[in-house]
């Protein structure tokens, strides 16, 4: 059998990227098989070459204007896409290479809190702000449009009055690495 190949595509720390290459790391059907940057000083760049994980930087210019990305993608046999805190809006060239094989995680629950310049501790303090007593992950399938995509799981935690935006982000990215594993298998497998 053939295992699906999937690229991680990240731009910071990369502990979702680390939480998904263990969870895979023995996996009979799934390989990550390589971490794609557009941050060349990217932690998640050490974390993949700890796990001898292929890792590639491109720059925006390369993500944007030509086909660099997609090119390199092909010749690597990548399957899907996953982004795990990546902050580039993914073109439409390989959102139409890609079709629904894309997928993505963002840290509130959407519709709410989401859009371009809604990442990290911004989403936190936000939901903070906006005095709700639920937050949560939305895992979702990328369009051409921030945080749009058909959602495919939801996972809650309560915000409580003593919480500040980096005690919600700590809750939240528990359930990240608990859940984004187990719902990137779930897609995968659906085909």
């Amino acid at each position: 059998m053939t295992k699906s190949r999937i690229a991680i595509f990240a731009s910071g720390g990369g502990s979702n990227a680390e939480a998904i290459i263990k969870y895979f790391q023995h996996h009979n059907s799934v390989e990550i098989a390589a971490v794609v940057s557009n941050n060349p000083s990217a932690l998640v760049l050490e974390r993949a070459k700890k796990f001898g994980i292929k890792s590639v930087v491109f720059d925006k210019n390369q993500f944007r204007e030509c086909d660099d990305v997609l090119n390199w993608l092909s010749e690597n046999k990548i399957t899907h896409i996953v982004l795990a805190g990546f902050l580039l809006l993914i073109p439409q060239r390989l959102i139409e290479a890609y079709p629904d094989k894309i997928i993505n995680i963002h840290p509130s629950l959407l519709p709410k809190f989401g859009g371009k310049g809604m990442y990290g501790l911004k989403v936190h303090e936000a939901v903070i702000a906006a005095g709700e007593k639920e937050t949560g992950i939305t895992i979702h399938l990328v369009n051409d449009h921030y945080d749009e995509g058909k959602i495919l799981a939801q996972e809650k935690c309560d915000v409580l009055p003593s919480d500040n935006s980096k005690s919600v982000a700590e809750k939240v990215l528990q359930l990240e690495h608990r859940h984004f594993p187990t719902v990137i298998e779930r897609w995968v497998a659906r085909g």
